[in-house]
């Protein structure tokens, strides 16, 4: 669905349009045409099953992010650590499972991988959200994880992960670990398409958001402004900080690929330039927010109630964001992580 905020019109288009699209009168500038910007986040096997050593009841982990020794787990956390023992997990039901309780984990074969003791987040003793720390007897990496771990598909999704969804969720140019669910806006880009992208002149840059809780819970507060985003970490290289600011400074648009990369430019915008390096964001983006830097989005459809549901209205307008959903469902565009998408322009 293609959304024009300036005239409120929607045309039906499909994704193999893109690069005509892009190059097009609604995207060419007297600068020329736009940019684009993705998230290059790749998804890590962040799903764990544990099984208790006192009950034997069967648990699942989500492993959000490391936790450093000294109990932050904010950019530092994104460098590589073999020691890694200590990870901030979503608990499947967090709260009946207390702290101070054991967690082995098993390999196909039922031999025992390695062992977790589960214990409160310092300042979240009663688990609200589903949080808590799970401390490894080992070293757990990416690595250990690739071999262990689980793909951690949407929980709409009813069924066990397959080997072919460690290909299916991941877009085709991700290449920094450290995501909890995939950037799904990317899901669309083939490297057939972003070939043809590239050879209509349209040039594309890599910025990364590491997907977490800030993306994905629900707005749960009764009044929007309560709501309180989670922390993920994002980076933004020097390349790539040049290119959009020339983008901004020549009148090009700038099109983000995903909320994540609106996210990660909106808050990486500082009096007019952006910041370069490692840094983390709770940004939550609802209506009344003045974007800085995303002239246009290619996102999915969204679930009710969602924070990327709330940005798609800031960025579209409430209503033409309502009705566009509407007419998405009346036309029967397939939602969430792998269906269809829009661009707002």
């Amino acid at each position: 669905m293609f959304l024009d905020r300036r005239t409120g019109k929607r045309s039906h288009r499909m994704i193999e349009d893109l690069p005509e699209i892009l190059s097009g009168p609604e995207f060419r500038t007297d600068s020329g045409l736009p940019l684009l910007v993705f998230n290059n986040s790749k998804v890590r096997k962040a799903r764990l099953l544990g099984t208790s050593t006192d009950t034997g009841a069967q648990v699942e982990f989500l492993l959000l992010e490391r936790v450093g020794p000294d109990g932050g787990s904010g950019p530092a956390s994104l460098l590589p650590d073999p020691q890694t023992r200590t990870w901030k997990a979503l608990v499947h039901r967090a709260k009946r499972r207390k702290p101070g309780s054991s967690y082995a984990f098993l390999d196909a074969g039922g031999a025992e991988v390695a062992r977790a003791d589960l214990s409160a987040l310092p300042g979240n003793e009663s688990g609200e959200g589903g949080i808590r720390l799970l401390t490894f007897d080992r070293a757990v990496d990416d690595d250990w994880l690739d071999r262990h771990g689980h793909v951690p598909l949407p929980p709409y999704i009813k069924r066990e992960d397959a080997p072919s969804d460690a290909d299916r969720y991941q877009t085709v140019y991700a290449s920094v670990t450290g995501s909890a669910a995939a950037p799904t806006a990317g899901l669309h880009f083939t490297n057939e398409l972003l070939d043809r992208i590239a050879a209509a002149g349209v040039e594309s840059v890599f910025i990364t958001l590491h997907v977490g809780l800030g993306t994905f819970l629900p707005v749960r507060s009764e009044e929007i402004k309560d709501h309180v985003m989670h922390e993920e970490t994002y980076s933004v290289g020097e390349e790539q900080a040049d290119k959009i600011e020339a983008a901004k400074a020549q009148g090009r648009k700038v099109v983000a690929i995903g909320t994540t990369s609106v996210r990660t430019l909106e808050s990486a915008w500082n009096s007019g330039r952006l910041e370069r390096g490692e840094f983390a964001t709770s940004m939550f983006i609802y209506p009344g927010f003045k974007f800085n830097v995303v002239d246009a989005l290619f996102t999915n459809f969204h679930t009710p109630e969602s924070t990327l549901l709330m940005l798609v209205s800031a960025f579209t307008g409430r209503e033409f964001a309502l009705e566009s959903y509407a007419e998405a469902v009346r036309e029967s565009y397939r939602f969430f992580s792998y269906g269809d998408a829009m661009l707002a322009v």
